[in-house]
């Protein structure tokens, strides 16, 4: 079973500079099954109840790497450095901004689109969730600006269909329409803000967009917009279902 020193590990975990830690330590403020560990230099196993048997300033250990976590993003808040506003990682407890290896946004959600976004720390899960050959399905819950026309459903459906500036059609969409102005897609493919351009392409424009459910993972309807959750290796697993 790995181990790291104790410093290194509070250390990735953002609790501070090593010599930071190291005064936590010295401190009596970092606890295991109840025993203060002093000694910074300490091998800690990385157990997976590790964050259950370790305390810091009297707080339950940070989540170990390899965390996923679902998080219910809001309107206005952007996954990309690059695009002006809050990001997402502002969502997050200050200390995981300095996590190494650091969470990152698996794929992205804009700036006006809201609902579930996951992130984590495992390249290798992240890469897999990505991945084309996943074949990863996202349902998206569209308002839009104009009455459907009523041909939108086998459009979407053909696999004919092509975008702006694209040489390759669109794979299969699903849709279901609720009324008029609202209906569910389901993309099993994620190209650059494809919801909103491919009702573009069929002359209308949609005024919300939010995403319920990746693979087989819902979001919960009890998860409030701006808050997280962390996800278990069973609920891991429901993404690459549905």
């Amino acid at each position: 079973m790995k181990a790291l020193r104790l410093d290194r590990l509070l250390a990735n975990l953002g609790y501070g500079s090593r010599r930071e830690v190291e005064g936590l330590a010295r401190a009596g403020l970092v606890r295991l099954d109840g025993q203060a560990l002093r000694d910074a230099s300490q091998r800690i196993p990385l157990e997976p109840d590790l964050s259950a048997r370790m305390t810091v300033q009297g707080e339950a250990l940070d989540p170990l790497p390899g965390v996923c976590l679902m998080l219910h993003k809001p309107l206005g808040v952007t996954c990309s450095h690059k695009e002006v506003g809050p990001l997402v990682y502002s969502l997050l407890p200050e200390r995981w901004r300095r996590r190494d290896p650091a969470l990152s946004t698996v794929g992205r959600l804009d700036k006006e689109t809201s609902g579930l976004l996951l992130m984590t720390d495992d390249g290798a899960l992240l890469h897999r969730i990505i991945s084309p050959k996943a074949k990863v399905s996202k349902r998206y819950r569209v308002t839009l600006a104009r009455p459907l026309q009523g041909d939108e459903t086998a459009i979407l459906a053909s696999g004919e269909m092509m975008l702006e500036g694209e040489d390759k059609p669109l794979l299969p969409v699903e849709m279901e329409t609720d009324d008029p102005t609202h209906c569910t897609v389901t993309l099993h493919e994620g190209r650059y803000h494809q919801v909103r351009r491919m009702f573009a392409a069929l002359g209308n424009h949609v005024d919300a967009l939010h995403r319920d459910r990746v693979g087989g993972l819902v979001l919960p309807a009890d998860l409030p917009a701006g808050e997280f959750r962390i996800l278990g290796p069973g609920e891991i697993a429901t993404v690459f279902e549905g």
